[in-house]
């Protein structure tokens, strides 16, 4: 084998190609924002009940999902919580389907506690881009968790916060 060096993609297309490339803010530079999140449930609500979590703003916008951070106080036995978005429009006009497990399937919370980043990110396609989801929308998208399996019962628990990278 043989020393080698090499670059992200990123940092090659900002300092090596040249020109350079242009890249979003979202990839470098970024602002992190916060969407902090306090959730209890007011009623019952059977399984697939769901709740609205925050809205990410319209544009181009990173999801840090390995990085966010909920306490989950669901009491249902066996609950899970799955964690995706709203349809939403892209920005060339075309209509983005809901997914309501496109971040995050089946994490369980059938225990009350603290869930990380690490525990968030369960999908192979999110752990493929480090924790992260990027979001391209005119009107911002809002992200949602759904208890898919059992009833979320009357003054159970969502509280945390979603990281997220705008340009």
């Amino acid at each position: 084998m043989a020393v080698t060096t090499q670059y992200s993609t990123e940092y090659d297309q900002a300092y090596v190609d040249v020109p350079p490339t242009l890249l979003n803010t979202t990839e470098l530079h970024g602002r992190v924002r916060v969407a902090y999140i306090t959730h209890a449930q007011s009623g019952a609500g059977d399984a697939t009940s769901s709740v609205a979590l925050c809205k990410l703003p319209p544009g181009r916008v990173r999801l840090l999902l390995g990085s966010s951070f909920f306490y989950v106080n669901w009491t249902t036995a066996s609950a899970t919580l799955d964690l995706g978005w709203d349809a939403y429009t892209a920005m060339d006009g075309t209509t983005t389907a809901a997914d309501p497990n496109g971040l995050a399937d089946g994490i369980d919370v059938d225990t009350v506690g603290l869930r990380s980043g690490e525990d968030l990110v369960t999908l192979a396609a999110i752990q493929a881009t480090g924790g992260t989801k990027l979001f391209e929308s005119k009107d911002g998208v809002v992200i949602r968790a759904t208890s898919q399996d059992t009833a979320i019962a009357d003054g159970d628990d969502l509280v945390g916060y979603l990281l997220y990278v705008v340009d």
